[in-house]
This record gives structure tokens, sequence and C-alpha cells, in this order.
């Protein structure tokens, strides 16, 4: 068993990236992920593990240290709140470009433009649909808890890896604050240079060897016609991830009439209205996506011949909905209940929507 220990998901962020062998995280501050970057300059890695931590002149800057990072085969993150997010869409959309792997944290906070510093879920489309341009996916992952966090910092950079594709954390202001007791994961060595070669000698810029032709990083190629084979390569990559990678988890939905569908923070409010509505004789259940990206549409569809109607709660204007609703292919009503602008919802108010939508109360 790991150390236990009373942590923010914030600080369990920066503790992870130690403990799972991350070589370098570079960032730049801002609410309310700055706690990130605060623990791991506290911490001061480079003393233990030699993992390097520096704080960039600009989120554009951290971006692009990720890129040469990553293009080493190295393990290298970043983190952010969603107005960074969007400064670093290009370098993102590099990084899928150059198919090279990295972890990517968005602790979200409401919008548009600067907004608040409150939580909120409204990056969704970023996130899942493509914050660049250009035709490519982010292996998307969202945490409900704190432990959550711990974990997906591993199983980020296993995926990312393993696919050559950026990953992205998605959480937000609630989780990122919020204090629960985790587990935390044991420490791994950071990989050699050895290994660094061995398990990416064919594409990451080790330093040419004369048994080789040299690797070049860069999502660059005006050859239209190989440009386009390239993008057949990238398409196929994703649909091995929608065959391979979606995480979900379904609560209560043995007996369900009803479906809340919602990640994150929105889960676990959704859980407590589990409990308020089977009191009122309304049985619900939920369906939590872990991945947003792989999505887990079958999962929805397996549940429609038993369920008269989904609500998807998310703390946005509706954007997760679509995804439901393209899943569903209107073989039930769903509907969509949100807070936006940084107001979390109460339990008490997703029951009220789950009535006047379907109950007709």
């Amino acid at each position: 068993m790991g150390d236990i220990r009373l942590m923010k998901g914030n600080e369990v962020i920066a503790e992870a990236a130690i403990r799972c062998g991350c070589d370098g995280y570079f960032g730049y501050p801002i609410t309310p992920q700055s706690e990130i970057m605060e623990t791991l300059m506290i911490r001061r890695p480079e003393l233990e593990t030699g993992m390097v931590v520096v704080q960039a002149e600009s989120e554009v800057a951290a971006i692009n240290m990720v890129y040469g990072g990553a293009s080493c085969g190295k393990k290298v993150m970043t983190s952010s709140s969603s107005p960074g997010i969007s400064l670093k869409a290009e370098g993102i959309t590099y990084l899928a470009g150059a198919e090279l792997p990295a972890l990517i944290v968005n602790i979200v906070r409401g919008g548009p433009g600067l907004g608040t510093i409150q939580p909120a879920q409204s990056d969704y489309f970023q996130a899942v649909k493509g914050g660049g341009h250009g035709d490519y996916k982010l292996i998307v992952l969202a945490p409900a808890s704190v432990q959550e966090m711990n974990d997906f910092v591993d199983l980020g950079f296993e995926l990312s890896h393993k696919y050559l594709n950026p990953a992205m954390i998605l959480s937000d202001g609630v989780i990122g604050q919020m204090m629960e007791k985790v587990e935390l994961s044991e420490f791994k060595p950071r990989w050699t240079e050895e290994e660094i070669i061995a398990k990416s000698g064919t594409w990451a810029t080790t330093g040419k060897t004369a048994d080789r032709e040299r690797n070049i990083s860069t999502s660059l190629d005006l050859d239209s016609a190989k440009q386009e084979v390239f993008n057949h390569k990238l398409q196929a990559k994703y649909r091995a991830m929608e065959e391979n990678e979606v995480r979900f988890e379904k609560i209560d939905c043995d007996d369900a009439d009803y479906l809340f569908v919602a990640y994150g923070s929105s889960a676990r409010i959704c859980q407590k209205a589990i409990e308020l509505a089977r009191e009122k004789g309304i049985k619900v259940g939920l369906l939590r996506p872990i991945t947003l990206f792989p999505y887990p549409t079958k999962a929805i569809q397996e549940m429609l011949g038993q369920v008269k109607g989904i609500l998807s709660v998310e703390m946005s204007a509706g954007q997760m909905v679509e995804d439901v609703r393209l899943a569903v292919n209107g073989k039930v009503p769903v509907e969509h209940y949100g807070r936006y602008g940084g107001i979390i919802p109460t339990p008490d108010e997703v029951v009220e929507a789950l009535e006047q939508n379907f109950l007709g109360e």
C-alpha cells in the first residue's frame, strides 16, 4: 500500500508526476490550478528524482518546451486553466500532428474569455473536439475524485506513450481544490537514456547513430498526398483508441428507469441526486464517462432498451449532451441540465430538473 495522505487534487497531480517518473514539468501560473506548479516548486524533485520543473515566461513558451521534451522521448507535462489552455492550443495541435506523447492538465474555470476563477466544465468541446486546428484528437481523462487525479497522471502518460498522442486530464476547480484522502502511487524511476532509446528510438530525437536515419519531430509536410496518407494514419489510431480505451462507471443502473450522464464533479453531485430521487420512488442511475475521448457511446446505447429518458448534467450550457444525443440517435428523450459561469448545481436542482423534464412535475 502506498502513502495515504489528505491532499488537494492539484497537489496530488504534482506528487503523482514526481512518483510516476515524469522527466519535466513546464507551466505558468493561473487560478485555480496554480498549486500544481507551486507544489512542484516546494517539493524540488530535481533533488530527488532529477525531474525538471520550469516556470516558463508564458503559456505559449511552456507548451513549446513540452514539445521539445516530448521530441526526445521524455515523460513531460504541463498544466493550466481554461484561458491558458487556449493559449497552448497551437502547441497542442503541433504535438498531435508530430505524434508526440505528453500530458496536459486543465483545471477548468468558468468562461468565456477571462470569465471567473470558479469551477466549470465548459471546456468539453475544446478538449474533446479539438481546441486547435486540424483533424486531431486528444485522449481525455475526467477524474471525479482526488484519488483519480493521482491515478490518471500515470495512466495519462501510459496512454500518451502507447499511442504517441497527447493526453489530457480534464478536471475542474472543484476537484482541483478539494481535499480528500488519497493513496499515493509507489515511486517509479525515470527512464534511463538506454530505456528511452529502446522504447522510442524509431522516432525520438535521441541522437543519430550510424545505423539509422535521422529522426525529425515535425507536423509539417507540404506534400498534400503524403499529408492525406498521414491523416488516414491518425484516424486509424483514433479508431483504435475507441476500440480499446473506453472507460466508464455505472452506478445504480440495473433497475434504472432514467439515467444521468455526468462526468467529474457533476457525477459526484448526481450520486447524491440518485439517493434523493430514489427516496421519492424515482429509479435513476448514473453513467459516468471516465474517458471523454474515446467516449462511452456503446455503453449509453446498451441502456436504451431500459431507460425512458436521459439527463446530461454538466457545469456548462450543454456540451457533452451533444455526444449523448449522438449516441442515443433519437431513441429516447435526452435533455440537459447545467449551471454555468462558475455556479455549481445542487443535488436537489438535479432531481427537480429530472422531474420537470421527464415526469411533468
